[in-house]
């Protein structure tokens, strides 16, 4: 359990949430009281919540979960949700409305979708303890037709711009150079709806559902323009999911950016071969899988086929008064045998996390030092 000094509020985020097994509670278990003692507690919901509605992608559209696996997050302290990742429109608009009616029934504040854009784009706003904080979410890499529009449901997004650019060699078939960068009229328009809700909260998160997935630390050429330009519009701190592994944490004009918070809870046996996957455009991703990342799952968990090396994770860790966020840093997780992510609350247990969010942090040239505070880890 946390506790913190009077005007003080504990904020914890998680990274990408996917609860499509039995027994929800179990997967919550070990970290239930921890979750529970901060004053907001922020997840990223990754599938549709819904018994309603049919497949509705092109990408490699994910199963939606049972709407009554979502009520653990009330008793683990949930306050704050965003919604706006890839697989948000993957079973339409009914996967989008339940999942966001079920959050409101629980009592937790979403933001990211919405039947159309200007309802995705609406801020969650919580007070806790005298202190009000708002929370934004983007969408980052698509598919584009999960964005919402000013008649369509959808997602919160920022457009993200490739461009291929060939090798100069004389050598045709080399690979050429890739440049990712944010559309600037798209990025200005997060930048203005930032600036907007800065005035009306004590404390501005923006979520940005950004990056490559499953590959170790990598960060694309885009994420710290688009991190950075949040802070630069108002935003007291950023936090990254998507990529299902950890990115290493920054820190920008004095604010936290951690680029990606990687799993948490997320347990769904879509992404494993068996009798039970009907879906083609599943079966081929799982056929790609290690020549695309280059990993393999641990076949002991057909639940959790992610990178075996994102069972190394993390809990977001800042707290704030109303003048901003005063520390910051994490709470080093393992995820379980089975599924369960644990937090280490010893220096003996969470050193081998430390080291690894270290290194990944370095291998980006982002330059931190950690220190270790009895049952969390400070970045400075």
């Amino acid at each position: 359990m946390e506790e913190t000094k009077a005007g003080q509020a504990l904020i914890f985020a998680t990274g990408d949430l996917i609860i499509d097994e039995p027994d929800p509670d179990s997967f919550f278990a070990p970290t239930k009281d921890l979750l529970a003692s901060g004053d907001f507690v922020i997840g990223q919901i990754e599938v549709p919540h819904t018994d309603r509605g049919e497949a509705n992608s092109t990408d490699v559209p994910a199963p939606p979960a049972p709407p009554e696996n979502l009520r653990p997050l009330k008793d683990c302290g949930f306050n704050l949700c965003t919604t706006c990742g890839n697989h948000a429109h993957d079973n339409g608009v009914p996967g989008i409305v339940d999942t966001l009616e079920l959050l409101r029934n629980l009592g937790i504040a979403a933001t990211g979708t919405g039947r159309n854009l200007e309802e995705a784009r609406k801020p969650a706003i919580v007070e806790r303890k005298g202190i009000r904080l708002g929370l934004l979410g983007y969408n980052a890499v698509g598919p584009r037709e999960g964005w919402a529009t000013s008649h369509k449901a959808g997602v919160s997004y920022v457009q993200i711009l490739t461009h291929h650019e060939p090798s100069p060699r004389a050598t045709p078939g080399l690979p050429a150079r890739v440049y990712t960068f944010p559309e600037p009229d798209s990025l200005e328009e997060m930048q203005e709806e930032i600036r907007a809700l800065r005035g009306q909260v004590d404390i501005l998160l923006v979520a940005l559902h950004k990056g490559m997935v499953h590959t170790h630390g990598e960060l694309q050429m885009y994420e710290r323009p688009l991190a950075h330009a949040a802070i630069d519009a108002g935003a007291d701190g950023v936090i990254g999911h998507h990529a299902h592994i950890l990115r290493g944490i920054e820190v920008y004009r004095g604010k936290p950016l951690y680029h990606n918070l990687g799993n948490f809870v997320t347990v769904t046996h879509a992404l494993t071969p068996s009798g039970d996957n009907d879906s083609p455009e599943r079966l081929r991703w799982i056929a790609q899988r290690r020549k695309l990342f280059g990993f393999t799952p641990d076949p002991d968990m057909p639940f959790y086929a992610f990178n075996p090396e994102s069972r190394m994770t993390m809990l977001a860790r800042m707290t704030a008064t109303k003048e901003g966020i005063t520390e910051f840093g994490f709470v080093p997780c393992y995820i379980n045998q089975a599924g369960a992510p644990e937090a280490l609350t010893t220096y003996e247990e969470a050193r081998k996390i430390m080291d690894y969010v270290g290194q990944i942090s370095r291998e980006q040239k982002l330059q931190i030092r950690l220190t270790w505070e009895d049952g969390w880890v400070k970045v400075q």
